[in-house]
């Protein structure tokens, strides 16, 4: 996990997780929407499981 991309889920939680797939970046908008915290919680868990 890159710095750049810690930061970036951070700050906009659903931008960094881009990459990894439609059905990624839809849970962690969804859960950002909710509240912030869970969408930032979210996108770090899953760029953890997948380096």
């Amino acid at each position: 996990m890159s710095v750049f991309r810690v930061i970036l889920s951070i700050i906009f939680p659903p931008l960094a997780v881009l990459d990894r797939g439609c059905g990624s970046v839809l849970i962690v908008f969804i859960l950002t929407l909710v509240g912030w915290i869970p969408g930032v919680i979210a996108a770090l868990i899953i760029l953890n499981k997948n380096e």
